[in-house]
């Protein structure tokens, strides 16, 4: 099967995920959803690829300017495959972006040294004004965070397996302080809760869905499961602090959130604070299960070395932050 993709004059590059296909043209980005279903999404047929094609573009414009451009339908004619036109049957769809500088891609250039505290100011006013005025949620099960962190069980023979002896004494013991933070704070969450801090979010803000360019530009939010956006505001920024901190950037870490908090007073006590740990210990177990399923599906050795070094990376950032809840506060 042969495809030709607009704005491509050479051959378009490929990037896979486990629930999508990226193609890279010359001046744009398609991004083609997989028909697969899973626990926690659908793209089983056209017609939602369809709907969460549009819903990427809708939710993704909040925090983006001329990046997220439409969606284009995906013809067959004669054994080949077009976006956009007119003529053939329309077998699928895709949303298509305008291409940006890798180079500009916010791990990049941190991985170069160059996030500057300007950046960080900046990319924490656009966070805060986007919190300020996302749709506040008033109904959840604030304790699926507990649930979730508890999945981490599911990976434990396994990189107790490949990594070290260690990992298992990590994972039971996360998992034992999770299950104790999170009961000591039912009350906590409900409060925060009521007081809006539950708001439609981006939900997966880490450095590698952000471009710094003139102005920061937060992309590929998640929209293919409502639950997974709609949460804490300290969970949604814990995830960028947590990233940075893994590059070895505490300093940056901290400067953000102390601008965004200066600007959108979300951790006020202590408890606040502790709990925003809690989810920074949350987002880098999540961090840790998905590199261990990337080691368990890898075809190459090295692809699964390497998985397998990040997988341990983010145990240990866990384990670093679990400690800290278990100290008396």
């Amino acid at each position: 099967m042969k495809g030709t993709f607009p704005g491509s004059f050479g051959k378009p590059s490929l990037i896979e995920t486990h629930i999508s296909w990226v193609v890279l043209s010359d001046r744009f980005v398609y991004k083609i959803k997989k028909p697969i279903q899973y626990s926690f999404l659908d793209f089983s047929t056209i017609e939602r690829r369809k709907y969460y094609c549009e819903r990427e573009i809708e939710l993704n414009r909040r925090l983006t300017e001329n990046i997220y451009l439409d969606v284009q339908p995906i013809r067959e004619n004669t054994g080949r495959f077009f976006v956009g036109g007119e003529a053939g049957e329309i077998v699928d769809y895709a949303v298509r972006m305008q291409k940006q500088d890798r180079n500009r891609q916010m791990n990049i250039l941190l991985l170069n040294n160059s996030v500057t505290n300007d950046d960080i100011g900046q990319l924490a006013e656009k966070i805060a004004a986007f919190h300020k005025n996302a749709v506040i949620i008033h109904q959840k099960d604030f304790m699926d965070v507990q649930k979730k962190f508890n999945d981490l069980e599911e990976e434990r023979n396994y990189l107790n397996q490949y990594l070290n002896g260690n990992s298992s004494i990590i994972i039971d013991h996360a998992i034992d302080i999770s299950n104790k933070f999170m009961e000591r704070n039912k009350e906590l969450l409900s409060s925060r809760l009521k007081e809006g801090f539950f708001r439609d979010c981006h939900g997966d803000l880490h450095s590698r869905n952000i471009f710094l360019l003139s102005s920061p530009q937060p992309f590929d939010c998640i929209e293919f499961n409502d639950d997974f956006r709609q949460i804490d505001v300290l969970n949604e920024i814990a995830f960028l602090c947590m990233d940075l901190d893994s590059f070895g950037k505490q300093d940056l870490s901290e400067l953000f959130l102390s601008y965004y908090n200066n600007l959108f007073p979300a951790m006020k006590t202590n408890e606040d604070r502790m709990l925003f740990v809690y989810y920074k210990s949350y987002r880098s177990n999540i961090r840790a299960k998905v590199n261990s399923l990337r080691a368990r599906g890898a075809m190459e050795g090295a692809d699964r070395m390497n998985a397998l070094s990040e997988a341990g990376k983010y145990l240990q950032l866990m384990d670093k932050y679990i400690s800290m809840l278990s100290l008396p506060y």
